[in-house]
């Protein structure tokens, strides 16, 4: 029987502490940009931010993409070897982690290869190996014997990655096909995607993404929230249940002050 991933909870709840203060940051740029009227500053280094939660927010889905697929087709061994590969990225074993991931990469099958080579730039971007991970990224998305969902997983983080340093052109060119309601990684290509919009000077093109992004309830709470006030800061109502969104923000505001 394949094991379940564990996670050691201390080490998870210093990411989640980071992810959420990374959040909160972003969050307190858009009231400062809404009260101050600095929407053009705002619009310029929003991009960035976003990149940097992206890298964060999809470090480990690729991994669990494939341990469920491995897992429910019965390659029990590779799931386990997976496994424990996974455990010991989250537990900041980045040596060890790497190491195993190479192995992987060698003898755990193609779809195992992907995302071993996936994790490996994780393990890249941990350790501020920014180019060295830029390049397997680019490595797994241009491979047209990779899986759709791995090739697409790694465009976006490829993208968050190098955005400071792209054309918001290209980075349309890259995350436009991504960026659709229903696909797996709408809300967090469509985001890089409005701040491309954002950077080329198109908010008439970003606000209603922003708004699309707010309103599809599979896409993550936070990355809504945030996608809510953009739309609203350019105009656009993204608001569909006011009740629910009253509710939502009492629980953000409830949430800083238990941490406390």
């Amino acid at each position: 029987m394949a094991l379940t991933p564990t996670t050691p909870k201390t080490d998870a709840e210093k990411r989640a502490e980071r992810d959420a203060k990374q959040q909160d940051a972003l969050l307190r740029e858009v009231d400062d940009a809404l009260r101050q009227d600095q929407f053009a500053h705002f619009a310029k280094n929003y991009g960035k931010q976003v990149a940097g939660v992206v890298i964060g927010g999809l470090a480990l889905f690729g991994g669990w993409l494939l341990w469920t697929e491995y897992r429910e087709s019965g390659h029990e061994q590779v799931s386990e070897e997976l496994v424990k590969a996974l455990d010991q990225f989250d537990a900041g074993n980045n040596d060890t982690a790497a190491k195993e991931f190479a192995k992987l990469e060698k003898d755990g099958g193609a779809g195992a290869a992907a995302v071993a080579k996936l994790m490996r730039a994780s393990v890249a971007v941990r350790d501020d190996k920014l180019v060295e991970a830029a390049r397997l990224y680019g490595e797994v998305a241009n491979d047209s014997g990779v899986p759709e969902p791995y090739r697409n997983l790694a465009t976006i983080r490829q993208v968050s990655i190098n955005y400071a340093r792209m054309k918001p052109a290209d980075v349309v060119e890259k995350l436009k096909p991504l960026a659709k309601p229903g696909t797996p990684y709408f809300g967090s290509a469509g985001e890089l995607l409005g701040a491309a919009y954002l950077d080329m000077g198109k908010p008439d093109l970003a606000g209603p993404l922003f708004a699309e992004i707010a309103k599809d309830e599979k896409v993550p709470d936070s990355l809504r929230s945030r996608a809510r006030q953009l739309a609203g800061m350019m105009g656009v109502d993204a608001i569909v249940d006011v009740d629910e969104t009253l509710k939502e923000l009492r629980q953000e505001g409830e949430e800083p002050a238990a941490a406390q």
